[in-house]
């Protein structure tokens, strides 16, 4: 018996557009095998049946008889007795991106290991937890030492912050996904940039969210006027004309462009927002991973103001310490606090303590954390544009000053049969259109600099096995998704 059941019309909005020149009955086989390989259709769900999908999206019956038939015959669908047809992966394939890929380099995640302290910080945590046993374990709102400790940290970078103005959460994705919750509405138009992490606009979305759009260029051949940044003048216009009740940015070396927003942009952005009272959830997660941008960046906040709700700011240690110590926090203005902690148990009870405690002995050694983070990524950053310049002279590769990843123009919109035949080869990598709306983006191929030399050197050896294949022989597909971090 198959787990889930999709209908005909949620199958149609996760197909978005699909449609090509060619046959019809192979472009929707593909995207659904696609889907399946990305696990936005689990392994084990039950599709529609042929009827009823071939008269929601206006095909003949014959013509999802014969994609179905395909999809069997390439082991990606088998039937079940009183179940219809039920996806599956054929032997030998790896997964869904983050389900387990066995043999296969993971590229899909820009992440670096875990600080090589961890551990030592982890059984020193252990002996601070005795004073909380006591309690219940359930902490909704973050032990006030941690709190008062995150403040600290802002106040250290310019941005004078009170412990209750501080939530401790599960992670930065956690933040963000609660955010969505309280504060949007169904139908409530929200602002993100494009392209952009994909986790982020998908909390939006699952809050009931409309999203409206700014373009941000990484620069060079194929954006819109070469220019790298944010579409200032667009943004403007949306936060004006739009009235979006919230937006979601990454002003600092946003994922995937790796761009930085300029100081006096960020003060019209806020300004803006303030006027339509527009709530900007301000991502910080990679904000630290500075390796040589020039200048002074204050916390976007900073620019606010005093007594102002226009910014909430959003943080984490997954991207600086480990992404499997899921800490994060929220920086808000008390009343916003207090109404996160009210919604919060309706999801959960709380972020571990002994997390907690492990991620308050980091605080203090953040700067020491951070210059070695900073030393890793420009030795990657080196790596991997110079292994790039060698495989891929063709291939538009910007230099970014800060973050994890890179975001390149492959010349040709390929990026999502490369992303598919890489898998040929062993490597996940996530093409352009995961990081958009509706299929954008297949110029680009994003590629995070976080790796070992090793590690690069096998992603490069197969996207050039697998840029070879495909010049020879073009993948009929219109768009490739992943799961990405």
């Amino acid at each position: 018996m198959a787990e889930k059941q999709l209908s005909a019309r949620a199958l149609d909005t996760l197909l978005g557009q699909w449609r090509g020149t060619g046959s019809a009955y192979l472009a929707l086989a593909e995207r659904i095998r696609l889907l399946t390989l990305d696990g936005r259709i689990a392994l084990g769900c039950r599709l529609p049946a042929e009827r009823d999908l071939s008269g929601y999206l206006g095909l003949s019956r014959t013509t999802v008889t014969a994609a179905y038939r395909y999809l069997r015959d390439a082991g990606f669908l088998h039937s079940v007795r009183g179940s219809g047809s039920v996806t599956r992966l054929p032997g030998g394939l790896p997964g869904p991106v983050g389900a387990s890929n066995d043999g296969f380099l993971d590229f899909s995640q820009a992440a670096m290991p875990a600080w090589p302290g961890l551990a030592d910080v982890a059984l020193q945590a252990a002996a601070d937890l005795a004073p909380y046993l006591g309690g219940s374990g359930f902490d909704p709102v973050g032990i006030p030492e941690l709190r008062a400790a995150v403040a600290a940290r802002y106040a250290a970078r310019g941005l004078p912050t009170r412990p209750d103005q501080i939530m401790i959460t599960i992670g930065a994705q956690h933040a963000i996904a609660l955010l969505a919750r309280v504060l949007i509405g169904r139908g409530d138009r929200a602002l993100v940039e494009m392209p952009t992490y994909p986790h982020a606009y998908e909390a939006l979305r699952a809050a009931g969210a409309r999203l409206v759009s700014v373009g941000v260029s990484a620069g060079g051949p194929g954006e819109s006027d070469g220019a790298p940044g944010w579409d200032e003048t667009a943004l403007l216009q949306l936060l004006e004309r739009s009235n979006p009740q919230l937006g979601y940015l990454m002003p600092d070396f946003h994922n995937p462009t790796g761009q930085t927003m300029p100081t006096e942009q960020r003060e019209r952005v806020i300004a803006a927002a303030a006027r339509q009272g527009t709530v900007l959830i301000v991502d910080e997660t990679i904000a630290e991973l500075n390796i040589d941008r020039p200048g002074t960046f204050l916390p976007f906040a900073a620019l606010a103001g005093d007594g102002t709700g226009t910014v909430v700011t959003v943080g984490s240690v997954g991207k600086t310490v480990w992404g499997g110590l899921r800490v994060g926090w929220i920086r808000a203005e008390p009343a916003l606090i207090r109404k996160l902690v009210a919604a919060r148990a309706a999801n959960d009870l709380g972020t571990p303590i002994l997390e907690q405690l492990m991620v308050l002995r980091l605080l203090d050694q953040m700067p020491a954390i951070l210059e070695q983070r900073r030393t890793l990524l420009r030795t990657g950053r080196a790596y991997l544009e110079e292994r790039l310049a060698g495989a891929f002279p063709s291939w538009q590769v910007p230099h970014v000053h800060g973050g994890m990843t890179v975001w390149i123009n492959l010349g040709s919109p390929l990026s999502s049969q490369l992303a598919l035949a890489a898998r040929n080869h062993g490597l996940v990598v996530p093409a352009g259109p995961r990081f958009g709306i509706d299929g954008a983006f297949d110029l680009f191929l994003r590629i995070p600099f976080s790796r070992t030399p090793d590690e690069v050197d096998r992603a490069i050896d197969a996207l050039e096995l697998a840029w070879a294949s495909l010049l020879r022989h073009p993948l009929p597909v219109s768009e490739y998704l992943a799961d990405v971090v």
